[in-house]
């Protein structure tokens, strides 16, 4: 449950335009999709895909580090990680269940011949976008427990783009089309909340000693 009266507190050191800000983007983040990367090797593409993300309003992504457990690049992120939720997993099979368990279903996104194309994927069906590693894709774990298979159409001689890449177009694709469809892909009211409490938190230097005096000065 969200403390009304902290958020207050907390927003009332923002400027104007900060909260107004904090209210227009709120108002195009989803969690229709969320995105899922496995075991990413080089972890700037992770970063990428994180600045994507946030760029076109997703608001979760999901990080499996069974192998790598590497740290999110900040400098490639450039900020995105104080407004991207960030969920990391240690294992194929905990990301997957997690994910079920939130009523998602699980789209593998592969160049295969007959996979179904970016432009005729249904975004009615709440969906978890899975992206593999440079080197080797998605795992087969993944691919078998997948409900659907999502791919870019390409014309050219190159069959595969840097996952980064992939990512965006992507997300941007799916974004752009929910936005402009009649399903109900906003945040609920508390998970607005949730992120205008988070979001000012992150916004506010010396939070901790800002945090201490309000509570030692409120909480009886």
């Amino acid at each position: 449950m969200i403390d009304i009266d902290y958020l207050n507190f907390l927003e009332n050191i923002l400027t104007d335009n900060r909260k107004e800000k904090f209210l227009k983007v709120l108002e195009n983040r989803t969690k229709h999709f969320t995105i899922a990367v496995e075991d990413i090797f080089q972890m700037h593409n992770t970063s990428a895909v994180m600045r994507s993300c946030e760029v076109f309003g997703i608001q979760e992504l999901n990080v499996i580090e069974q192998r790598y457990g590497k740290s999110i690049d900040k400098e490639i992120a450039m900020g995105a990680q104080k407004w991207v939720d960030i969920n990391t997993f240690d294992s194929i099979t905990n990301c997957v269940d997690t994910l079920k368990s939130k009523g998602y279903q699980i789209i593998a996104t592969t160049p295969h011949e007959n996979d179904c194309l970016m432009d005729d994927f249904d975004i009615t069906k709440p969906s978890a976008l899975f992206f593999g590693t440079e080197r080797d894709g998605l795992s087969e774990e993944i691919l078998q427990r997948a409900d659907g298979f999502l791919k870019i159409p390409m014309v050219g001689f190159t069959e595969s783009l840097n996952i980064s890449v992939s990512a965006s177009i992507i997300i941007q694709n799916l974004t752009n089309r929910l936005r402009n469809s009649e399903i109900n892909w906003h945040l609920s009211e508390n998970e607005i909340l949730e992120k205008r409490l988070s979001w000012a938190k992150n916004s506010i230097k010396d939070i901790k000693r800002i945090e201490e005096r309000y509570f030692s000065e409120n909480v009886k």
